[in-house]
């Protein structure tokens, strides 16, 4: 047997990118920091430099999902029209395209920034996009596009339809038609709810 070297150009990027690819192909529970480590050709114990824990690989996975979400949501915002309606169609298509696309990542993400152990890092990055729609929806109030009222009480029909929608798309169990014009059905019954009363 021979022992592999721990030297490796970015261990961490490395291993969270191992980890990644793991959990989409496999789920959270075949994550292991020693399985990890053989794939990617270090020592057993390298990891642990970098990850305390299973946990902290998690911790680490979720924090990476966070900023890669607020990241999409603020490119979708760069080259939309002024109008609200356009901003929230493109952060809309943004957060199901996300979704979607990193469907595991995902439901780790918002399944560990609630565990008692994650890490205040992780709780403030987790918060970055919803801060996004929360000023997407101040912005449209100011336009006076959007209802008055509170920021939090108008954006949670739009998250929770979003986050909605998105479970549904990433399932199968939307149906072809459903799939075509779903997203923009749902886009229109949203505006209609955050319109001026």
């Amino acid at each position: 047997m021979t022992n592999r070297p721990y030297h490796h150009g970015d261990l961490p990027a490395a291993l969270l990118t191992r980890a990644e690819t793991t959990l989409r192909e496999r789920g959270a529970s075949a994550l292991s920091l020693r399985e990890l480590a053989r794939e990617i050709g270090v020592s057993p114990a390298a990891p642990s430099r970098h990850f305390k824990s299973k946990q902290a690989l998690l911790d680490a996975l979720a924090l990476t999902g966070f900023e890669r979400f607020a990241e999409a949501i603020a490119a979708s915002q760069e080259g939309a029209a002024e109008t609200f309606a356009d901003r929230l169609d493109s952060a809309a298509r943004a957060y199901v395209g996300f979704a979607v696309d990193n469907a595991a990542l995902l439901d780790l993400m918002f399944s560990v920034k609630h565990s008692p152990e994650a890490s205040e890092a992780l709780g403030a990055t987790a918060h970055r996009w919803s801060d996004q729609l929360l000023d997407l929806i101040g912005y449209g109030q100011s336009r006076g596009e959007v209802r008055e009222g509170p920021l939090e009480r108008i954006a949670l029909p739009v998250f929770a339809a979003l986050h909605g929608y998105a479970g549904l798309a990433v399932s199968g169990v939307l149906p072809p038609e459903a799939t075509e014009h779903g997203l923009d059905d749902l886009i229109a019954s949203v505006l209609r709810g955050c319109a001026p009363q």
